[in-house]
């Protein structure tokens, strides 16, 4: 038998623990005179257990509300739903009818002795929780199929979570070595941008040492020496001129 138990009869036995105390509870009140302290003190206490027990039933109520939306997913069926609701409405009559008659003593203070009697024998009509569904503790054989095919579809959402944190994690592996890939690039320019700053650097000093030398050689050979290697240079374009473009 798995391990896992269902939540809803986990709940239910924990509320049916204390409709159990609370009944031994109304059975001590009705067996106290009227109109005593310890009469007075078990009102009381009777009083915020009902609303206690009747809170956690409308919450079980609700989740069983919220099962019937899709059975399927929850892993019951219609007849496991409507065995849930019953016990719930069994609860809740048993401990409403404890709650009107504990509010009717409280009121007659001793004197209405026949609405109480009223109310206890509808009480003793009640169906008792216990043989609705058999004993205390809930049929583990009637909830063992229930139970394993709960158990099963954790253990298969586990493995969809499993899966889904493996795609994850390749997606950010592969992410890493594309974000190495960039880093290693960006590398690399910047390494080729710092040799392209560097031969810049030297090509203007080489240009700046041939300014300074031709205007060394301008400033030696004077006016003269000026026009003459202009016209050299004129005819040597001219020259060049007619071999690239008439030959």
């Amino acid at each position: 038998m798995p391990s896992a138990q269902d939540p809803f009869y986990v709940v239910k036995e924990e509320i049916q623990e204390s409709i159990d105390k609370l009944q031994s509870t109304f059975h001590q009140w009705e067996r106290i005179p009227s109109v005593t302290g310890e009469q007075l003190h078990l009102t009381k206490e009777l009083l915020a257990s009902c609303e206690s027990i009747e809170w956690q039933v409308d919450e079980l109520d609700k989740a069983i509300a919220v099962a019937a939306r899709d059975p399927s997913w929850y892993s019951i069926d219609e007849v496991e739903l409507e065995k849930r609701r019953r016990w719930t409405s069994t609860a809740r009559m048993q401990v409403g009818t404890m709650k009107k008659a504990v509010e009717a003593g409280k009121e007659s203070n001793g004197t209405g002795t026949t609405g109480l009697s009223g109310m206890r024998r509808e009480l003793m009509r009640m169906p008792d929780s216990h043989k609705a569904d058999g004993s205390k503790h809930y049929n583990a054989q009637d909830n063992d199929d229930f139970i394993a095919s709960e158990s099963d579809r954790q253990l298969l959402l586990i493995k969809q979570q499993d899966e889904e944190l493996d795609e994850l994690s390749a997606s950010v592996e592969r992410i890493g070595g594309v974000g190495l890939t960039i880093h290693e690039e960006l590398l690399a320019q910047e390494k080729i941008i710092d040799e392209l700053g560097m031969e810049m650097d030297s090509t203007s000093n080489r240009l700046d040492f041939v300014q300074k030398k031709v205007a060394m050689v301008m400033k030696k050979a004077g006016a003269k020496g000026q026009i003459t290697m202009i016209l050299f240079l004129v005819v040597l374009f001219i020259i060049l001129f007619i071999l690239v473009f008439f030959t």
